[in-house]
């Protein structure tokens, strides 16, 4: 049906974002999390070296009012959060060979200060008294224009704070035609389209410098500024770095070389870190004389009752342990490729999770798994011929587009037409009156799942592996893969 050429690919390179640990997990980064995932699958699959990355941002203002707000030791307060992110690896399933960074390692912080010193030996970090702006909860300046009824429209639950000091700032102003000239080059830099046209649009409208330091004296929790402990870094200019960072950079070029410079280094990112990480980022990188990145793939957010948006200052967040706990990995992995819109906002409540639960995978896979192979180890069904296809060979092309929901939707109306064919021949009545045709005809239906089993590797590793091991033995399950909530 499809087949992906597998011959000299690149290496690629994907990361989330990095989450700020200021609160348990929610299933809006469950969600990044495991769409990158998915990427990483689907390119090891079709014969890509993946380089995985994600992490946690454990800098900033944020953290150290929550900390003190908590009455723990900031470190302490960071640490038990970081267990909690870190532990989402496993619980969703998440490619074995990850790597995590958090920007609290001793790599990370000397390596963002050699980014820090490279784009200050290239001219454009400079010091200056400012007022501003400020909202805690994006770690972002914030202009009136930005603002909705003199508050922040994301963070409406924090007060903007008036910064006036003495801080370093980054020449971002000095990259409005580079930046417009580098979208121009790589039309696909941005994804999805509309995206691609609010950043366009905003760096069109000009930009203004903005600031990269703390006084330490009022915010000592973040890295040291080279050359003046006076000061420590805005925890954007810190976090950003991770991307190479992580990466062993400045000291591994060889692994740098092979995954930023010669490889497709893509990164995964919510609405909200757009400016962040197609703009402020890829200006960075021009300033340190560092290449951009292949590409920045932007969610929508997950909403909660009502359309408002999943946040953990609103306090209506779903916690994914929670959602796994009930349901299981596969079905949360499902759910959030599926059911979900993969660019837009989408609603997330328990009541949408169960419903399609039950549908795709108590009604849809479950079912079809049980029955057909009922009726081959029932029937003694020869499978001996059975071979299981290649995943490059009928990957959808989808997944190049980063639109997981068509993939799946294609694939579940396979499942449907496997269910419809053992419905239309009735092998379960025909083996009575003919045998080998009903042998024939779920014969047909062990192909198909194990067509199915195939294309699940990506988005259910766990039940791909399950129903390619069933299929193997001839074997029904001793349980339903999924059992009804």
């Amino acid at each position: 049906m499809y087949s992906i050429c597998m011959n000299e690919q690149k290496p690629f390179y994907i990361t989330t974002t990095l989450p700020y640990v200021n609160a348990d997990p929610h299933v809006g980064f469950g969600m990044e999390l495991v769409r990158a995932d998915v990427l990483a699958r689907f390119k090891s699959l079709t014969g890509h070296e993946v380089f995985f990355n994600t992490g946690t941002d454990e800098h900033g203002q944020k953290l150290l009012d929550d900390a003190k707000k908590a009455g723990e030791d900031v470190k302490d307060y960071v640490n038990r959060f970081a267990k909690e992110f870190k532990g989402l690896s496993s619980l969703l399933n998440v490619s074995s060979d990850i790597h995590y960074v958090r920007t609290t390692d001793t790599h990370h912080e000397s390596a963002a200060q050699e980014f820090w010193k490279r784009v200050s030996d290239n001219g454009y970090i400079y010091k200056k008294q400012y007022q501003v702006k400020y909202c805690v909860g994006c770690e972002l300046e914030k202009t009136d224009s930005e603002l909705v009824d003199g508050k922040c429209p994301i963070h409406p639950t924090y007060e903007l704070q008036l910064i006036d000091e003495e801080n370093y700032f980054f020449k971002f102003s000095e990259f409005q035609q580079p930046l417009l000239d580098f979208y121009a080059k790589n039309p696909h830099f941005v994804v999805p389209d509309f995206r691609f046209n609010e950043i366009k649009a905003f760096i069109e409208r000009g930009l203004e410098d903005f600031s990269i330091s703390r006084l330490k004296s009022k915010m000592s929790w973040g890295i040291s500024v080279p050359g003046d402990d006076t000061q420590v870094m805005y925890v954007w200019f810190d976090a950003l770095a991770n991307y190479v960072s992580t990466l062993g950079w400045p000291e591994d070029s060889a692994q740098f070389e092979k995954f930023w410079i010669n490889g497709t280094p893509t990164q995964y990112c919510g609405k909200d870190n757009l400016r962040q990480q197609t703009a402020m980022w890829q200006a960075m990188l021009m300033a340190a004389r560092l290449p951009n990145s292949h590409q920045v793939i932007v969610n929508g957010f997950f909403t909660g009752e009502g359309g408002i948006k999943m946040s953990k200052s609103i306090g209506n967040v779903v916690n994914p342990y929670d959602a796994v706990a009930e349901y299981g990995t596969d079905a949360f992995r499902l759910f959030v490729c599926k059911e979900v819109s993969m660019f837009e906002d989408s609603p997330f409540t328990i009541e949408r999770f169960a419903a399609a639960y039950n549908s795709n995978l108590v009604n849809g896979l479950g079912n079809l798994v049980s029955r057909t192979l009922t009726m081959a180890q029932t029937y003694d069904v020869d499978i001996s011929d059975l071979r299981f296809p290649v995943f490059a060979d009928i990957a959808h092309p989808a997944y190049e587009r980063f639109d997981y929901a068509e993939v799946t939707t294609s694939l579940w109306s396979e499942i449907a037409d496997l269910d419809k064919y053992i419905t239309d021949t009735e092998p379960f009545k025909t083996f009575k009156v003919d045998p080998d045709k009903a042998r024939a005809d779920v014969h047909h239906v062990i192909t198909g799942l194990a067509r199915v089993s195939v294309l699940l590797q990506p988005i259910m590793p766990s039940t791909a592996e399950k129903i390619a091991e069933l299929i193997k033995k001839r074997e029904k399950p001793s349980e339903p893969l999924f059992g009804r909530k």
